[in-house]
């Protein structure tokens, strides 16, 4: 432990707390900004550490990717537009709870879930790194396939109206993700011969479109109030609180999926949050409940994709493989300080890593209290009347749009895909599918392509899919996906039967979330 004085003499370094602390601000600033993400902020800040000393960048960039992931959630629970893709998960019940006037519950609630997901992430991260940045190096394109698979069941549970459109909407996102360079042939597809689209469709611009743009339209046609019916109560910070402590299975499940997806290269936030959300319902006695309004589908969103955080660099600090893209701009930044990270780091750079690590928490906890003092303020964007909030909107979406790719073609995407979503939510169909489709089609497609050509080289595609011990664990896993909703379902209309030869119970009083 000699290195023990020189971590702490670094962390309460008077500059180095000021950077933190400017690091965690600024990243739930641009976090919060529809279109502004945390590998943007992080890209824009690379330059700049090339002049710092290795601890005080890293402790900079550590801040601004911890505030940058909560920061989503802020718009996502606001407005519907989640500021991040790892927020996607957080508007399915956070934007509800908004509309009821609740918007003060959510927002403290992903405050404290967020922090609490994000230190345990740091202390995975602190304790775990080794052994688990093995355990990552196990996962071929086949387990890529099955995952994506396995994220493509939450179909059921995400569909809020009929499984059949649900499905429909899924085959949609699918489609959607075929846009583009093939990831085995090379060859172009479905762009229309514009050039801009050979990288695909950029997830962000599908975000606003399928989430933001429909309730601008919404708030514009049907001129919605519900910002009027904020509710105030008192000690409000104490009852969320004593509220979540009550469940620490639920914070624990969740933290421990956003860890396993971090680690995982390749796979984000976005992930880590639909699989935990998904998992909050199954395991839920109210599914009736999520999407409409449940405090537990914000706590396991925002509790994951925080843990994912610390878990996205287990990789990168032991083997110099980022597990996402963010941590990818961390891994550019240690480079240009000469820094090459891989399993001798720990060992050449102890005092180095171990003062990351440590600041790592320290970001989480800082980020933890911003958010907090924060939510008192941030919810009165809800006062604003609609015909200075819409435009508002839709300004930033469209200046964020075209900041990412400074791309007309990206704007003219936004509106038509945004006026398209807003005639399927009329009809039934909910974007969370559409988008999850997106998301984990390019996964699976991948890894299935991938898994093929390995398969038919090693004379044996059987051994590839199927008998690999980690293959065979997500498959299974796959299965209960598939089935657990339809014995739910068989179980309600033996329900439903019993019900109807006796008196029906009185359902226990208690205030919903």
């Amino acid at each position: 432990m000699d290195y023990l004085p020189h971590i702490i003499s670094s962390l309460t370094d008077p500059m180095n707390l000021l950077l933190l602390c400017l690091g965690v601000l600024i990243g739930i600033i641009v976090g919060a900004l529809p279109g502004l993400t945390a590998t943007m902020a992080l890209a824009l800040l690379l330059p700049f550490t090339f002049t710092m000393h290795p601890e005080t960048s890293l402790i900079t960039m550590g801040g601004l990717y911890v505030g940058g992931i909560y920061g989503g959630c802020i718009s996502a629970i606001l407005i519907n537009t989640p500021g991040t893709p790892s927020a996607i998960a957080t508007t399915f019940d956070g934007y509800p709870l908004a509309q009821k006037g609740k918007a003060s519950h959510a927002l403290i609630m992903a405050a404290l879930s967020s922090g609490i997901g994000g230190v345990i992430g740091g202390f995975a991260l602190l304790f775990l790194t080794p052994v688990l940045a093995k355990w990552a190096l196990s996962f071929g394109p086949s387990e890529y396939f099955w995952v994506a698979v396995l994220g493509l069941t939450m179909i059921a549970t995400l569909s809020s109206g009929t499984l059949l459109k649900g499905l429909i909407g899924g085959c949609m996102g699918l489609l959607l993700g075929t846009i583009g360079i093939s990831p085995v042939g090379g060859e172009s597809r479905f762009t229309l011969g514009f050039s801009s689209l050979q990288s695909g469709l950029d997830m962000v611009v599908i975000l606003i479109a399928f989430f933001c743009i429909p309730e601008v339209i919404s708030m514009v046609k049907n001129e919605v109030k519900s910002q009027q019916f904020i509710k105030k109560e008192k000690n409000l910070m104490m009852k969320v609180f004593f509220y979540l402590i009550k469940k620490p299975i639920f914070i624990l499940r969740s933290s421990i999926i956003g860890i396993i997806v971090g680690i995982i290269p390749g796979a984000g936030g976005n992930v880590a949050a639909l699989l935990s959300y998904d998992a909050a319902v199954r395991f839920s006695k109210d599914k009736q409940s999520f999407g409409k309004g449940n405090i537990d589908g914000v706590m396991a969103a925002e509790t994951s994709n925080n843990a994912e955080v610390g878990g996205s660099l287990v990789p990168l600090l032991s083997l110099g493989i980022p597990g996402s893209p963010p941590a990818a701009i961390i891994l550019g930044a240690l480079m240009m300080q000469g820094i090459m990270p891989g399993p001798n780091l720990m060992k050449e750079q102890t005092g180095l890593v171990y003062t990351f690590l440590i600041g790592f928490i320290v970001a989480n906890i800082l980020m933890l209290i911003f958010a907090l003092i924060g939510s008192k303020y941030v919810g009165k964007i809800l006062a604003v009347p609609n015909y200075i909030l819409a435009p508002s909107i839709v300004f930033m979406t469209i200046i964020g749009t075209y900041s990412i790719r400074n791309s007309l073609l990206d704007i003219a995407m936004l509106i038509g895909f945004g006026i398209l979503a807003f005639f399927l939510k009329n009809f039934g169909f909910h974007p969370a599918p559409i988008v999850l489709g997106f998301i984990l089609g390019p996964i699976a497609e991948r890894g299935f392509a991938q898994s093929l050509l390995l398969g038919k080289a090693s004379g044996s595609i059987y051994s590839l899919f199927l008998s690999r011990p980690l293959s065979v664990v997500l498959i299974i896993l796959c299965m209960i996906s598939i089935i657990s909703p339809l014995l739910t379902s068989m179980a309600k209309k033996e329900g439903t039967k019993t019900s109807s030869e006796a008196y029906p119970k009185k359902k226990a009083s208690g205030e919903r979330w």
